[in-house]
């Protein structure tokens, strides 16, 4: 075989127990003597019927079978659970959401890895499909590249853009009364207009960036149209490389160095992007044995990184103009002077190589680093007496009347639907602090979401009136008040904020990176001596097996304990 470079894991010894019964199998396929020789190259097609994000993905899967064929791989296509946020949310209080990104990890570690396959095309799009596969990729540590399967079109409504995210904020509104049912069908009606990932920069899209950044995705990848013409000659050239990366013994883990995870923080925090960026970084830096502190790293480069790119929902630029622009590889080029150019990418090159002829015409939507949207971070980590680890605000950009202060009464509520009844009782009130606990990965299992309580205050007019304390997650919505979130160490696990009670006062200060309860600590040590960890909630299969399992936000909510070392 022309090309041949090394032998491959796949071609087992001729005679064995383990050759012959693959053969009866694949000569049952239809698989020639020929074709078995050659690499075998997982094609990971996370998709299903239930949701639009993925609905596209079949077909690019069918084509990129063809791609791999005609450059010298044996394509086998595997399909792994395939969450869908809007949609796998309606179940066991939101929590599948979180759980199901390492779903994704063993469904292909248990495919990819027990059928001792070569490589693999990781077609991805929605939020936990891009860090389940990069955990899988670094596990595994086979040649591997993710192929970004694009964003879907938004909509119009009275000469109005209107998205899926707006559709879940007014969701909220509606909720209040402020909202009509009627236009609320309207705006879901009109939202999408194409299979792909929310338009917007929430976690989708920037976990697409972070690919790249990473360097585990061809240049120029991220963001791209879904079915438009440069996401099928994306898909054709990552397809054709696979096969090279093979014969090259080209392995993540000689792409997701520390370096690569630095730069990917960099890109996130140029970009605004998604908080939930953090904590899957921190997962697939545990599965590639890189001993990383992402949080602490998110911390130190929040310092020195300006936001260079203000794509909706945190400025009015589209994810089209975005692309256009240039997109992640566009951020990379602006921020190079402050990145590891050195890292490899999944060409076989280094970053600086590939960023050496890179062009750019427009200043306007990616801004240069001396004249950016903000030299103040979008994303500020804090910690304090309440939060003794770390808390993560979704800042935006900082406006003349945006809060970044905020002090107030604690009002305790141990679930959404709860804090959402009292809200439209009138009981929560101006100048209150909501902490809204219990929803953490071990508290939820898998981590509750507060954005729908956000909104609901929004939609009541209290949006900057209220701050909002929680151990969930928020969506990559900016809120108009002071919304904190991921609080660690969470309730479940004893931390400070299961210790609040009503009344307490919190003390917030983004400028100082700071949250605080105002108990004297006698006080507070005689409510820890009383504690005694909530009853978990009554749920079996696979939510009891990741509660018993799962790591702490700082692990990346990892059901490993420590770094994966490389294996011999």
């Amino acid at each position: 075989m022309s090309g041949r470079k090394r032998d491959l894991r796949s071609n087992f010894e001729v005679g064995t127990s383990r050759w012959a019964v693959r053969r009866a199998q694949w000569r049952a396929l239809g698989i020639t003597d020929e074709d078995m020789l050659k690499p075998k190259i997982a094609v990971v097609n996370t998709s299903s019927d239930i949701a639009i994000c993925f609905s596209h993905i079949d077909e690019i899967a069918r084509r990129a079978k063809g791609w791999i064929r005609e450059a010298g791989g044996l394509p086998f296509e595997i399909r792994t659970t395939a969450p869908s946020d809007f949609i796998i949310s309606a179940g066991r209080r939101a929590t599948f959401i979180l759980p199901s990104r390492d779903l994704i990890a063993n469904d292909i570690e248990v495919q990819v890895e027990g059928a001792q396959l070569d490589g693999m095309i990781l077609l991805t799009s929605c939020d936990k499909t891009v860090p389940g596969q990069l955990m899988a990729a670094a596990r595994l540590n086979i040649p591997a590249l993710v192929v970004i399967c694009g964003y879907q079109s938004s909509g119009e409504l009275d000469g109005e853009h209107v998205d899926i995210e707006e559709v879940f904020l007014h969701a909220g509104h509606h909720a209040q009364g402020a909202t009509s049912l009627e236009r609320l069908t309207a705006m879901a009606d009109a939202a999408i207009r194409s299979p792909g990932v929310c338009s917007g920069m929430g976690t989708a899209n920037s976990m697409h960036s972070v690919v790249e950044a990473l360097g585990m995705a061809l240049p120029g990848s991220a963001p791209v149209a879904a079915n438009s013409p440069r996401m099928w000659k994306m898909v054709e050239r990552s397809c054709r490389r696979i096969v090279e990366m093979v014969w090259e013994d080209l392995r993540p883990r000689q792409i997701l160095t520390e370096g690569a995870f630095r730069n990917a923080a960099r890109v996130v925090l140029a970009e605004a992007g998604s908080i939930n960026c953090i904590k899957h970084l921190q997962a697939v830096a545990l599965e590639a044995g890189v001993d990383i502190d992402i949080y602490e790293t998110f911390d130190r480069e929040s310092d020195r990184i300006p936001v260079l790119a203000a794509v909706r929902p945190i400025g009015a630029d589209t994810i089209e103009a975005f692309e256009a622009a240039g997109g992640a590889r566009a951020v990379m080029k602006r921020l190079e002077p402050q990145l590891d150019t050195e890292v490899l990418t999944a060409t076989g090159r280094s970053l600086g190589t590939e960023l050496a002829d890179m062009a750019l015409a427009d200043d306007t939507v990616i801004r240069p680093l001396e004249r950016p949207w903000s030299k103040e971070a979008a994303i500020v980590l804090l910690s304090g007496s309440l939060a003794p680890e770390t808390a993560i605000v979704k800042v935006g950009l900082r406006t003349p009347d945006r809060k970044l202060a905020f002090r107030g009464r604690a009002r305790i509520f141990e679930d959404s639907a709860s804090a959402e009844a009292a809200l439209s009782a009138g009981r929560i009130v101006a100048g209150d602090v909501v902490v809204l606990r219990g929803q953490g990965v071990r508290g939820g299992p898998g981590m509750g979401g507060a954005s729908r309580l956000v909104f609901a205050l929004e939609g009541a007019g209290m949006g900057a009136e209220v701050a909002v304390v929680t151990d969930g997650q928020l969506s990559g919505l900016v809120n108009k008040g002071l919304v904190v979130g991921e609080v660690l160490p969470e309730a479940a696990d004893g931390g400070p904020l299961a210790l609040v009670r009503d009344g307490d006062v919190i003390d917030i200060d983004v400028r100082d990176k700071r949250i605080d309860l105002e108990v004297d600590a006698e006080k507070l040590a005689a409510r820890a001596a009383d504690f005694s960890p909530p009853e978990p909630p009554d749920d079996s299969g696979w939510l009891r097996i990741y509660r018993q399992n799962v790591q702490s936000l700082r692990r990346g909510a990892s059901l490993i304990e420590t770094a994966v070392k490389e294996k011999e």
